[in-house]
This record gives structure tokens, C-alpha cells and sequence, in this order.
């Protein structure tokens, strides 16, 4: 009888509720509003902590969004809402890391900051120097583990994560490239172009002999923009165009500073064993795989840790699938998982 009110005892008092005025051991699940300062504006992000013990240093990562006005979330309001930051941050916190996102230049609370006046000044290293700012405010935030960084980016983020792979301080311990932005831009641009004009050509819109013109103007309007000369659009359909009209002028300097970058030289600037994760998906046609090579075969060079290229069935740009239009695919989902695997 004793012994039994003696086990009763002890059961209660495993569990009783934490006692008035004791401290919770775990803090639950939450977001906060970040602001931090680059080259004199204002940024406004978000970090969001997964439940934890109560003094533990969590794994962290720094989300980068993909090309144009792509915000903290991952969209561009109002005309594309997939949520791909959001939901990566999601995804990251179900496996227990810590991640920060934030508006970058011209998107979101951030705005254009310093370059209201002078967007035309606005070039790609101010958006690196940006996301090396919010790399710092994640580093130093109380939660996380200064040991044990991510950087995850999507398509043009992608390539500016890889550079801060080789210049920030401590150096990430992984890097997710999803989609990445894998060659010079103008390249990206000429090939995504093409491959369209070749559609119209199957589908009986153009004919072959209007494809060779086409594809002319195309690499000569990209010679063109490369030594900064006017471009000459005669010959390209009004859509296309419009496109390389919109890269000169106030973008000029932005274009050109992005096409100078070519992801596969920065690789090396990798510490050996960084581990990467580089995905390409089979039905994404401004990513083909085939874009990925290069930079694949310089991460191999530079020693860079698993789990490497990992292709993705089915799934477009947006990290979409039939399947699964609104959420991350699974093969997304499983990728990340292998990558955040301690």
C-alpha cells in the first residue's frame, strides 16, 4: 500500500504544472519583426524562431529571394503570390531551424531607402552588401547558433548566397541553392528567350527563317548591352523588345553589374566541406538543369560537402508540381530535409 501511494505520488509530481513564477522550459514557436540598417537604409524582415528550450542556440538560415521585386515572403504583389520565402521558413521551422527573410531594395517596408532619388545608381553589390548586413543581424540574434548558419536562395538569391558563402564571417556551414541563377545573366536571359521562340516555332506561330532572325537580334542586342552600346531591337517581336529596352536605361547599372558575375568562378571562394545543395527542376524552363552544370562541376572542384545537385521531378521555378500548385512539392520538402540533417 505504501509502496503503491508512493508511486502515485511521484506520478503526480511528474505531472504537475510548471509552479507560479517558475520560468517555461520551452519557448513556443514565433515571429519577429526585425529592422536592421545597409549603406544608410532601413530594412524590415522577419525572423522566425521554432519552438525550443528555454537558453538553446538554435541553427539558423538567411532566406534571399529570387530577381525583381521579390519581398520578403518571396512575391511580388499584386500580380504573383506563391509565398516561396514563407513557406520555406515554414518548412525550416518544422525541422527545428531558426530562419531571418526581409524586404529587399524596392519591395515591402524597405523600399528603395537610400536610392529613393536615385534608383538608377542601384546596382547588384548593393543588394549582396544587403544580404551580408541581415547575415550579421541573424549571427547575432539570441537564439541562434553563430556555428551553425544556412544560407537558402532562390534563383537570382541563389546567386548572391553562394557569394556570401566565400565573403561572410563565420562562414555558412551550408548553402541551399534552389533554382539558382547558375550562369552570367544575359546568358540566362538569350537562352530563356530562345527557348521560347522555339515553342512558337513548334506550335506554328513563327516560321524557322523568322527563328534565325530572331535569335540574331537576340545575341546581338546582348553584345550590345554588354559593351554598353543602345540596342538595336529591329527584328525582335515587341515583347522581347520591351525587355531589352527596360535593361538600359535607370537599369543599366544594375544589369551590367549582375551579367559580370558568373556563379561558377565564386565556387572556390567556398571553405572546403561547406556543405551545398544545388536543385534544378525537370519542369522548370527559366532553370533548365542543363544551366547547372558548370556550377556543379565547380562546387565538385571546390570541395563542397553533399548532398550536391539533387533534380527535381516535376517541379517549376516557384518549387511547385501538378501536384501541388500552392505548397512546396515533396520532392522540395525532402530535399531540404536532407539538407538541414545534422
Amino acid at each position: 500500500m505504501i509502496r503503491h501511494l508512493a508511486t502515485a505520488l511521484l506520478a503526480l509530481a511528474v505531472g504537475t504544472a510548471t509552479p507560479a513564477g517558475a520560468t517555461p522550459a520551452r519557448v513556443p514557436a514565433a515571429d519577429r519583426e526585425i529592422v536592421f540598417t545597409a549603406d544608410g537604409t532601413t530594412v524590415y524582415g522577419t525572423l522566425r524562431v521554432p519552438e525550443h528550450r528555454r537558453g538553446q542556440h538554435l541553427r539558423a538560415a538567411l532566406l534571399l529571394p529570387g530577381s525583381g521585386p521579390t519581398d520578403r515572403d518571396g512575391n511580388q504583389p499584386p500580380r504573383s503570390a506563391p509565398d516561396t520565402l514563407a513557406k520555406l521558413a515554414e518548412a525550416l521551422e518544422a525541422d527545428g531551424v531558426a530562419s531571418l527573410r526581409f524586404d529587399k531594395y524596392g519591395t515591402g517596408r524597405t523600399g528603395l531607402g537610400a536610392y529613393q532619388d536615385r534608383p538608377e545608381e542601384l546596382d547588384y553589390p548593393a543588394f549582396v552588401r544587403q544580404a551580408q548586413a541581415a547575415y550579421r543581424v541573424l549571427r547575432d540574434q539570441p537564439e541562434t547558433d553563430p556555428r551553425a548558419l544556412l544560407v537558402v536562395g532562390h534563383s537570382e538569391g541563389a546567386m548572391t548566397g553562394l557569394l556570401l558563402g566565400g565573403t561572410v564571417r563565420p562562414r555558412p556551414t551550408g548553402l541551399a541553392l534552389l533554382q539558382p541563377q547558375a550562369i552570367r545573366l544575359l546568358d540566362l536571359v538569350a537562352l530563356q528567350l530562345k527557348a521560347q521562340v522555339a515553342e512558337a516555332v513548334r506550335q506554328g506561330q513563327l516560321t524557322p527563317e523568322e527563328q534565325r532572325t530572331i535569335d540574331a537580334a537576340i545575341d546581338a542586342a546582348v553584345t550590345s548591352l554588354r559593351a554598353q552600346r543602345p540596342v538595336d531591337t529591329t527584328g525582335l517581336p515587341p515583347a522581347v523588345a520591351q525587355l531589352f529596352e527596360a535593361f538600359q536605361g535607370p537599369n543599366a547599372r544594375f544589369v551590367a553589374s549582375d551579367d559580370a558575375v558568373h556563379p561558377p568562378d565564386t565556387a572556390a571562394a567556398l571553405a572546403p566541406g561547406t556543405k551545398v545543395l544545388l536543385t534544378c527542376g525537370t519542369n522548370d524552363p527559366q532553370v533548365p538543369c542543363s544551366t547547372t552544370d558548370t556550377l556543379t562541376t565547380a562546387l565538385r572542384q571546390a570541395h563542397a560537402g553533399r548532398p550536391g545537385r539533387v533534380k527535381l521531378p516535376g517541379v517549376d521555378h516557384l518549387l511547385h508540381s501538378a501536384g501541388h500548385p500552392d505548397t512546396l512539392a515533396p520532392p522540395v520538402l525532402d530535399a531540404l530535409r536532407r539538407f538541414t540533417r545534422r
